[in-house]
């Protein structure tokens, strides 16, 4: 099975995009996505064939489809305040993994274009998986593959939610021919990320890099399993950075916004959902995730640095939890300020397009006092903005942890502390 994504326009570039999964599903009434920024997630793709691929837009919305595989995407996140990059690197000393900050620049650069290629994809290739998944029985059953990566040398891999989420097989094969029985330790209840554990030892793992520090131009490269095709690597730059989309699958059942994505013109085809995206010096900097239908070049990646958290937690035998604050927000731009009057052109905006409450009922939100219409315009001394925005100040924060807002009421500032609570994983 198979899911691509979007299509791009001229267009507010902080704006979420409407993205398009495979697939009905089996587990929700009708749901229509909405196009607005509203940071509420779900997502459940259907399983489908390996090899179909074509999903059509939403009237004139550019469309992207998440580059799908395998899995029937079912349940449904908040995005509540929480999405994107961590600062603390994980690196990969071999048989255990751990985060720390000695990871190598992601910026670094070689001459050799051609070279750096190659010895990226050496050091990485043999760590990126085949999976293969199997839904309900022989007959009326379905099945995928997606890609995946060893992150730690026990057998630990990342991939994406939708390559195995509701999956009753999960089949594990290494580019040097060993297979595995998989298990699905935890789903992300942030994003479209997952942990896969196989029992093995010794296995080969991908040095895992930091997205703190990407620029638009430097090389990307993908690799994966498109259509069956077992390590496949493709090559490209990095097109952009923080791009939103927001995803449904084809009949409208189920939709979810993904934020702060990498944007890649690295070929990503059907099959590649779950493998790496790889920089020059061959450290993992993201997981892709989504490509066009509609468009050449336009794929994405999720930041690495958003999945660094559930892969710490998943070695440490815990739980894979996100902080929540229990909010929708919608993030401020200059031309969003001056359409809406509002006194700052930054910040984080209490509101929802379709004018219901932006504060959730019984979340930290509301026990702290926010109300709707509160601008939050920094987190802990931390001014919001463009490559700040809340949720990216947020992620590194575990529940439990009290933070300071400061927020514009009424025109006047004044700071709020919250204890964020644990994202859950059915909130709508």
């Amino acid at each position: 099975m198979t899911h691509d994504r979007s299509r791009p326009t001229d267009r507010d570039a902080t704006e979420p995009v409407e993205v398009q999964h495979y697939g009905p599903s089996a587990h929700r009434e009708p749901y229509r996505a909405s196009w607005q920024a509203g940071p509420a997630w779900s997502s459940h793709p259907q399983p489908s064939t390996r090899d179909s691929g074509t999903r059509r837009g939403l009237g004139a919305v550019p469309v992207i489809s998440l580059a799908i595989v395998a899995g029937i995407l079912s349940g449904t996140l908040s995005a509540v305040a929480v999405t994107n990059l961590m600062d603390e690197p994980i690196t990969q000393p071999g048989a255990t993994a751990d985060v720390s900050n000695d990871a190598d620049p992601v910026s670094e650069v070689r001459i050799d274009e051609s070279s750096a290629v190659i010895e990226a994809v050496d050091r990485v290739a043999p760590a990126v998986v085949l999976i293969s998944t199997r839904v309900g029985g022989v007959f009326g059953g379905a099945s995928g593959t997606g890609s995946g990566v060893l992150y730690d040398a026990e057998g630990w891999i990342l991939t994406n939610r939708h390559v195995v989420e509701d999956a009753e097989t999960v089949i594990v094969a290494l580019s040097d021919g060993r297979t595995f029985d998989g298990t699905v330790y935890g789903i992300d209840t942030l994003t479209d990320l997952a942990i896969v554990k196989v029992e093995g030892s010794d296995l080969p793992t991908a040095p895992v890099g930091t997205s703190r520090e990407l620029s638009p131009g430097q090389l990307a490269i993908a690799i994966g399993n498109p259509l069956g095709y077992e390590n496949t690597v493709t090559t490209g730059i990095v097109s952009g950075l923080g791009r939103n989309i927001q995803a449904s699958d084809a009949s409208q059942t189920s939709a979810e916004t993904l934020r702060n994505l990498i944007q890649t013109d690295a070929a990503i085809n059907p099959g590649n959902s779950g493998g790496p995206l790889v920089n020059s010096a061959g450290q993992v900097i993201g997981i892709n995730t989504a490509v066009s239908t509609t468009a050449q070049g336009l794929g994405f990646a999720i930041p690495i640095d958003v999945a660094k958290p559930i892969m710490q937690q998943a070695l440490d035998g815990e739980d894979l939890v996100r902080p929540w604050i229990g909010i929708y927000y919608t993030p401020i731009t200059p031309t969003l300020a001056e359409e809406q009057d509002l006194p700052v052109d930054y910040g984080a905006l209490l509101s929802t397009a379709s004018g219901g409450g932006a504060v959730f009922p019984g979340s930290p939100a509301e026990a702290a006092g926010l109300r709707d219409g509160d601008i939050i315009v920094g987190l802990d001394g931390e001014q919001l903005g463009a490559e700040t925005d809340l949720s990216t100040l947020i992620l590194p924060h575990a529940p439990g942890d009290t933070v300071t807002l400061r927020v514009l009421r009424d025109n006047a500032a004044t700071e709020i502390e919250v204890t964020l609570g644990e994202l859950p994983a059915d909130a709508e």
